[in-house]
């Protein structure tokens, strides 16, 4: 117990490091923040427009889109605002940062992901919540203990997997260097399509995001419970396998790290 407060009060020093370097230059900090909510609230943008035309896709109406896309929205800037470090971590290998990392006696994981915290993300992580308000008010779901706590689930849940998925992606640099380009479509690209029900991309895709990337377990089944479409209360703890990919993506990581030679810079 003890040494999880020292590596939760360890990580905290290193947010607060950042937090003071990027607080030095105030308006450029306020313009990014205000640029990457108004690139983010395009997508809402987009969403509304696209249900002036009709009234519903696959059976999801204006309201459970939106609740979709302000979920995944909000786990995927939750993730990228603390796993920052991890996505960068391509570049921490070619310069020989991680050998120092190694050197010190600190986890080498609570390093990387300390070197970077993207405040920027607060920008998304607003539209998300306008987003989530709207969608609540438009779905018509009758809220009581079960659909609040599904909802936090699968915020949680999302938050987990993209995470896992960043770590993933640092993993690789391990044997290529270069982070591998595949894991931008893996996240990225589920931000993008995951702010829509997985089904409407058809069986072989739903097949691929339930066996291979969990994302079903986040959005697709917990999303049928939350808007009752489903009354297998069940699905509402899905968002925990997160947890378990979470756990394999570690695993990868660890055996990266046994197997690291160093980058010879």
């Amino acid at each position: 117990m003890t040494r999880i407060r020292r590596t939760i009060r360890l990580y905290g020093c290193f947010v607060s490091v950042i937090l003071q370097s990027t607080m030095q230059y105030k308006l450029s900090f306020l313009l990014m923040l205000i640029g990457r909510f108004l690139m983010a609230f395009n997508g809402f943008i987009a969403l509304y427009f696209l249900f002036s035309g009709f009234t519903q896709i696959k059976g999801y109406t204006y309201g459970d889109v939106l609740l979709c896309f302000s979920i995944i929205q909000m786990s995927f800037s939750i993730a990228e605002c603390f796993g920052s470090g991890l996505k960068a971590f391509s570049g921490i290998v070619k310069r020989g940062e991680f050998d120092r990392m190694l050197l010190r006696p600190c986890s080498p994981i609570l390093q990387v992901v300390g070197t970077k915290f993207e405040l920027g993300r607060l920008g998304p992580m607003i539209t998300a919540l306008i987003t989530l308000m709207i969608g609540i008010r438009e779905s018509h779901i009758r809220w009581d203990f079960g659909t609040v706590s599904t909802l936090l689930f699968m915020i949680l849940g999302g938050t987990l997997l993209f995470i896992g998925l960043f770590l993933l992606g640092a993993s690789f640099c391990f044997f290529s260097i270069e982070d591998a380009g595949i894991m931008n479509v893996l996240t990225y690209g589920a931000n993008e399509h995951g702010k829509y029900p997985i089904d409407i991309y058809g069986k072989g895709l739903m097949r691929f995001c339930t066996y291979v990337i969990p994302y079903t377990l986040i959005q697709y089944y917990p999303l049928q419970y939350l808007l009752g479409k489903s009354n297998h209360w069940q699905y509402g703890f899905y968002p925990f396998g997160a947890i378990l990919f979470l756990s394999f993506c570690s695993i990868i990581w660890l055996f990266g790290m046994h197997n690291y030679k160093s980058c010879g810079s």
